[in-house]
């Protein structure tokens, strides 16, 4: 068993701070991360301040340049295009290697999820649950390498959902919760290439949407 030292310890904890401010839209997409006032603020050195900042490009959610520090990382409209189709390919095996394994416990928490989503009217509360309804179909898997994959698009598209949201969400506009439902009737009846079908339109949807609008907004899903 590996023990952090602290110096780890340290530049994990900065990374987590960092990651929910970019990630809950406090730091925006392009802003500049100052290492210095970073370091200043946390009471820290540079130099957990510097290896927090590379464990988030690992994450894809920071880029940091020679002799122009580090700024929050962001997408161009083919980018997001791109983060899209890819989830429409990799998500579905996920759900794949999930689904023979998920439990009626599994079962009543996605129905749970449910039911706080359609009464939802927060942001940052759609967001955190429209991730949580998804990860809980993929919960079961045995595939981690494909899991992470997965949430690293999650990360590198959050801001820009949240711009969607923002815009769609007081609307009323609740096509999200009819393809949840679609797609937990298909998982419950473990019928494998119906949810996937189902996931795909879901994902698919947002982007065409995304296509469309020609702005660098990202879909909500």
């Amino acid at each position: 068993m590996t023990i952090p030292t602290p110096s780890s310890a340290a530049s994990q904890r900065i990374a987590d701070i960092l990651a929910e401010r970019i990630l809950s839209g406090d730091l925006a997409p392009g802003a500049r991360i100052k290492q210095d006032e970073l370091a200043v603020e946390l009471d820290t050195s540079r130099i957990p301040v510097r290896d927090a900042l590379r464990m988030l490009e690992a994450r894809g959610l920071v880029v940091m340049r020679p002799n122009a520090g580090a700024r929050v990382a962001s997408l161009t409209m083919r980018d997001l295009e791109i983060s899209y189709e890819i989830r429409e390919r990799i998500e579905p095996l996920l759900l794949a290697e999930s689904m023979p394994r998920l439990t009626e416990a599994d079962f009543a928490d996605l129905k749970a999820v449910m039911e706080r989503n359609e009464q939802v009217t927060d942001i940052d509360e759609a967001i955190a649950l429209g991730r949580e309804f998804h990860w809980i179909t993929y919960r079961r898997h045995e595939a981690p390498l494909l899991a992470q994959m997965v949430e690293r698009v999650w990360d590198t598209t959050q801001s820009y959902r949240r711009a969607f949201l923002t815009k769609t969400l007081p609307s009323g506009d609740r096509t999200h919760d009819v393809e949840h439902q679609l797609l937990f009737d298909a998982i419950i009846k473990g019928e494998i290439e119906t949810a996937q079908a189902v996931l795909v339109m879901h994902i698919r949807r947002t982007r065409i949407a995304l296509q469309r609008s020609g702005r660098t907004n990202a879909p909500g899903s």
